[in-house]
């Protein structure tokens, strides 16, 4: 194992500017279409509250460290059915017949600049050079924490057959960049690559990359379904009543991969990022038997400090009478086997 130490760091420069101008200017934006959560009673929050979070936020650094493995290491070409946590919502995940990763961020900071911004507390598990070949990308939301265009275009140039899969109104900012091989879904749509069927499920959160655009492509969860193994990545999210009925339209996953982190304080964070508490009934609402957390330990979001989400994640176990394996923070790099 490796030692990092992380740090309290910066804000999600791009999130929070973004809210603050979009209550100003959005409605004179003209778009063509706007989406929407499936709970009409989910609505953004005002600028007023985007100040308060800021003015209140507490400022005191918080250091911890956080072990990175190098277990990865030993995996071969031959090597199926695992997956990796690379950090924050990334993960390498082989079924045995696609190679994917989600939400794939390499980059030093979350931001629209590379001057600014949330830095990395600490490196991805694997850098994209170490990556085995990848059969396809899937992208959750187009925050960039999540929507990297610098890792998506370097993994396109050493996989130039790779897929990109985005949500509905996504695909024209990747072709912009000269992106090629991009599709974008709405929910409950489904493609196939090789034998593994991909289908985007809804969630509750919401999209933006800067001043205008807000809410103008989807957000959601991906459910794989290869031969012999199903998976679902929840991408970024609020609590809602979206994972029965994806549980109900598709059925169990084999493995699921939820967020734990980004949620404080609750006032504000409640309706697009789940606690840890939240997450693990999300697993019990897709009534999967093992969990895996992501979407903490790799930015600083919000106002928990850094290993306050696995914390949390064991008290939410204790007290639901659940085995500490039902739902697992991961070591970052470390081997999780996939053997349904």
């Amino acid at each position: 194992m490796n030692l990092r130490v992380a740090t309290f760091g910066e804000s999600h420069i791009g999130l929070v500017i973004s809210s603050l101008f979009l209550t100003l200017i959005l409605q004179s934006c003209s778009v063509d279409e706007t989406f929407h959560n499936t709970d009409p009673n989910t609505v953004p929050k005002t600028l007023g509250d985007v100040i308060e979070w800021r003015i209140t936020k507490d400022p005191t650094p918080d250091r911890v460290a956080i072990n990175v493995s190098d277990e990865w290491q030993s995996l071969t070409p031959q090597s199926t059915d695992y997956a990796i946590w690379i950090g924050h919502a990334t993960y390498l995940l082989n079924t045995g017949d696609v190679t994917v990763l989600t939400d794939p961020i390499f980059s030093k900071r979350a931001s629209p600049v590379g001057w600014a911004g949330p830095e990395r507390l600490i490196p991805p598990a694997l850098s994209i050079a170490q990556l085995p070949s990848i059969d396809a990308v899937i992208i959750s939301h187009n925050h960039y924490d999540h929507l990297d265009l610098p890792s998506l275009k370097t993994l396109q140039a050493i996989n130039p057959n790779m897929l990109i899969l985005v949500p509905q109104g996504d695909k024209a900012l990747l072709d912009s960049q000269g992106l090629v091989n991009v599709s974008q879904f709405r929910w409950w749509q489904t493609t196939k690559v090789n034998q593994t069927e991909f289908t985007f499920t809804p969630v509750q959160h919401w999209s933006g990359r800067w001043v205008t655009g807000r809410n103008t492509s989807l957000w959601g969860g991906w459910f794989l379904k290869s031969p012999n193994l199903s998976l679902y990545h929840a991408g970024d999210t609020g609590y809602s009543k979206d994972f029965i009925t994806t549980q109900e339209r598709m059925g169990t996953p084999d493995f699921a991969f939820i967020p734990i982190g980004a949620y404080k304080p609750r006032w504000f964070m409640k309706n697009q990022h789940v606690d840890p508490a939240e997450a693990v009934q999300i697993a019990l609402d897709l009534q999967v038997k093992r969990s895996f957390g992501m979407h903490w330990g790799t930015f600083i979001l919000t106002d928990e400090s850094v290993n306050e989400p696995r914390l949390m994640l064991a008290k939410a176990l204790r007290e639901r009478g659940l085995l500490p394996d039902f739902f697992i923070a991961p070591t970052p790099g470390a081997i999780i086997n996939l053997d349904p």
